[in-house]
């Protein structure tokens, strides 16, 4: 994975904040409902399971231009329980692919999914999505 998804690998820290210039966050925390985490999110003790969501838009080296990596959803469920996770709108595609699904043993599962879906995330589990480039 680290191999073929260079974002997984990066030299800049990851801060979160929005590049101006750029028109681009390098990292984005998700809530299950798909919308980005706001600040009472993360004092909520009832809270299992989120998203990390890394832009291959955002800027990669000290030279000030956008990337072009590919963009990953990283989701952990810590919840002993099903959560349906929506999957997040972002910027170049409105297609997920999941390429890991920590309960699913069986590749053939693996499959797309569509800006707004829900996806299952069963207990304790981590997966893995990654932004399907628009074909134009």
């Amino acid at each position: 994975m680290r191999h073929r998804y260079p974002i997984l690998r990066r030299n800049l820290f990851l801060t979160g904040q929005y590049n101006e210039e750029l028109g681009v966050k390098d990292l984005t925390w998700i809530n299950a409902n798909g919308s980005e985490m706001q600040y009472e999110n993360w004092s909520d003790e009832g809270m299992r399971c989120f998203g990390m969501l890394l832009d291959g838009r955002a800027q990669v080296t000290g030279i000030r231009q956008r990337g072009r990596q590919a963009t990953l959803l990283i989701v952990i469920n810590d919840h002993h329980d099903l959560v349906r996770f929506t999957l997040p709108e972002c910027n170049g595609s409105d297609t997920w692919l999941l390429l890991i699904d920590t309960n699913i043993t069986d590749n053939s599962e693996h499959g797309s999914f569509k800006v707004g879906e829900t996806y299952g995330v069963t207990a304790r589990s981590l997966l893995v999505f990654a932004l399907q480039p628009d074909r134009a």
